[in-house]
């Protein structure tokens, strides 16, 4: 084993994220005490959640503090176990951080998981298999509940988690309408995920191109975005409709809040709105796995994969996935 290399916020953004907000230092690999174990980190997962931890800020969840290692899921393999629960050469998936943005590890167990890499390599543990697959499915089906012949609408619908919520819906008998930008993501995302439509909000036509996908309103959106698409989409949906709402990807960057205007449809509409976060429902966590699993090997969900090379590359890769520079999950590859 060579040295530690680790990536820690070096400041707080102050509106965009920039690469000087991250330092790449070196630190002496560690060695597991009694009821610890040693991961040799392959794969690191950038989500869209770390951008909140960067700042301070209250939140769900606790600000990193300056100088200590980014937060982010890993997939990797067990060098060394003084843990009852895992033996050297396991193969484990840290999700909400558990190991973080370096190549070396120690955990005492707690946010490891095991993982099987004969049913599918150790990166889709960080996506359809993870955390994004798992927030997809309990927003959509937990939360959101789609009728067959309902209209699904889901924003990045390209994403890691947008992907995924369009092809559950089309499982469950719905039509999907996709939003995303550009018209290259748009038609991946109708021609290799199967959605029915997707309108793209760069081209200046949203509430027009909405009406046109979704003729009958929307009964379900599943919200990854805000801002300007949260609010022309609230002006399609119907009565008794529901929101599942994932993210605002569009305001993580912003300096002043954005000014909804289309708020009154939540009355008028009897919309039930809910913001959830997944690590709420870990009860969920094993069917939710065993059912994407399953639909997985079946062929039923397609997924793709953006993938950047070198822990000293992961600064980029986030910052561009925060301007939807990605197609499907973002990854950086460790080794």
């Amino acid at each position: 084993m060579s040295g530690n290399l680790q990536i820690v916020l070096a400041s707080r953004p102050k509106g965009r994220v920039i690469e000087e907000n991250f330092r790449l230092v070196e630190a002496p690999v560690s060695r597991p005490g009694d009821g610890q174990l040693l991961v040799r980190n392959h794969w690191l997962s950038l989500d869209p959640y770390m951008r909140g931890r960067m700042d301070e800020a209250k939140s769900y969840a606790r600000s990193l503090d300056l100088g200590e290692v980014m937060v982010g899921s890993t997939a990797g393999e067990v060098l060394e176990s003084r843990h009852p629960g895992f033996e050297k050469g396991d193969w484990v998936a840290g999700n909400f951080g558990a190991l973080g943005w370096q190549l070396y590890g120690v955990s005492d167990g707690r946010g490891l998981a095991k993982i099987d890499t004969a049913i599918a390599p150790a990166q889709r543990y960080l996506g359809v298999l993870g955390m994004p697959g798992v927030t997809a499915w309990i927003g959509l089906l937990d939360i959101a509940k789609p009728k067959p012949g309902e209209t699904v609408v889901v924003s990045a619908a390209a994403g890691a988690v947008g992907s995924v919520v369009g092809q559950i819906a089309k499982i469950r008998g719905c039509r999907v309408v996709g939003i995303a930008g550009g018209k290259a993501k748009c038609d991946h995302v109708v021609s290799a995920l199967g959605f029915d439509a997707c309108v793209d909000y760069k081209a200046g036509r949203l509430d027009q191109d909405l009406q046109a996908a979704a003729p009958k309103g929307v009964d379900v959106l599943f919200e990854n975005v805000g801002g300007e698409v949260l609010d022309a989409v609230l002006r399609r949906m119907n009565a008794f409709s529901r929101i599942a709402l994932c993210g605002l990807i569009s305001q993580y960057n912003a300096t002043e809040p954005y000014g909804y205007r289309g708020l009154r449809a939540l009355l008028v509409n009897r919309i039930r709105l809910q913001g959830f976060i997944v690590a709420d429902h870990m009860e969920l966590w094993p069917q939710a796995v065993r059912e994407l699993t399953g639909w997985l090997q079946a062929g039923r969900i397609k997924y793709c994969e953006t993938v950047a090379e070198g822990l000293e590359n992961a600064p980029k890769a986030f910052i561009g996935m925060l301007r939807g520079e990605n197609l499907g999950k973002q990854l950086v590859k460790l080794a």
